[in-house]
């Protein structure tokens, strides 16, 4: 999966919940975007790149998210 793959699925199950989402490129550095998730939030390293396994688990985790949710 990729980042824009993570964001668009992030996107739809914050409108069925009614969670807001949001993505903030300022803040963060060179291709770090910031996004978050209702209260919580993470960092997307690449929109681009295909998602590393840990990185994946690990920014589903901060947002209180399991790979299911997607």
């Amino acid at each position: 999966m990729t980042g824009n793959e993570f964001i668009r699925k992030l996107k739809k199950l914050g409108k069925k919940n009614g969670v807001p989402v949001k993505i903030l490129s300022r803040r963060g550095k060179g291709s770090h975007e910031t996004l978050f998730y209702g209260p919580r939030f993470t960092m997307i390293i690449d929109r681009k790149k295909e998602l590393k396994t840990g990185s994946l688990f690990g920014m589903l985790d901060q947002l209180g998210l399991s790979l299911s949710d997607l």
